[in-house]
């Protein structure tokens, strides 16, 4: 029976966050390129405001894994659900501090490097996430 409970919140809410956070990453590597012709500050000014809305969603995703680890029966899974449940989590924290670094620093190739690989754990997370429920 489709119901709507806590559960459909809560897998709605993380869902919610992954969109905002692994989207928007993509969204906004696409704007890039436009963003340089309007202006040399533009990629930066979009950028600032882009992680005015991701880190809270982030923090959102965040919570809302730890709930859905909670939520699990660990005598219920395997020993390859919590490798890949291992995997993802260590994949959120990498995405996370790349992200954090990509913002902080002025060094272009630094932030080359933790721009792309903070979206690609991102994804990686995300793809961890669908194997975890399928």
């Amino acid at each position: 029976m489709i119901s709507f409970d806590l559960d459909t919140i809560r897998i709605l809410l993380h869902l919610l966050g992954v969109a905002v956070w692994l989207g928007g990453q993509i969204v906004l590597a696409a704007l890039v390129p436009v963003l340089r012709s309007i202006g040399e500050d533009a990629p930066r000014l979009a950028a600032r405001r882009f992680g005015q809305v991701a880190w809270p969603f982030f923090a959102l995703v965040v919570v809302t894994g730890f709930w859905n680890v909670a939520e699990v029966d660990p005598g219920s899974v395997s020993a390859g659900y919590n490798a890949v449940l291992g995997i993802k989590l260590l994949l959120v924290a990498i995405s996370g501090v790349a992200a954090f670094v990509h913002t902080a620093t002025d060094n272009k190739m630094v932030r080359g490097i933790t721009g792309g690989g903070g979206a690609v754990a991102a994804f990686g997370a995300f793809l961890c996430g669908v194997m975890m429920v399928s």
